[in-house]
């Protein structure tokens, strides 16, 4: 029996090592650059990270508008929760 395992482990072979990927440079935001966005949908019935999300971009409430930086960060969360908020503003 012994020799049964040691010649199934030795036939086994390794998983492919994984490519690795070269990321994408973010791109260039000029300083003071802002953006507004007002939140038009309500996170009731959504998961919780939608929820998360909006406080996150200091949102909680109805028709509640923030002004932020305008960082790749800030435009992710925006895009995260698209369908509920709207940008109304993005000059500086």
């Amino acid at each position: 029996m012994t020799e049964a395992k040691k010649t199934t482990k030795a036939t086994t072979a390794k998983p492919a090592a994984k490519k690795a990927t070269v990321a994408k440079p973010a791109k260039a935001v000029k300083a003071g650059a802002v953006v507004t966005v007002k939140q038009t949908g309500s996170p009731a019935r959504a998961q919780q990270w939608a929820y998360d999300t909006l406080a996150g971009l200091g949102l909680g409430r109805m028709n509640r508008t923030r002004t932020l930086e305008d960082t790749p960060a800030v435009r992710g969360m925006i895009r995260r929760v698209h369908h509920l908020v709207t940008v109304v503003d993005a000059a500086a």
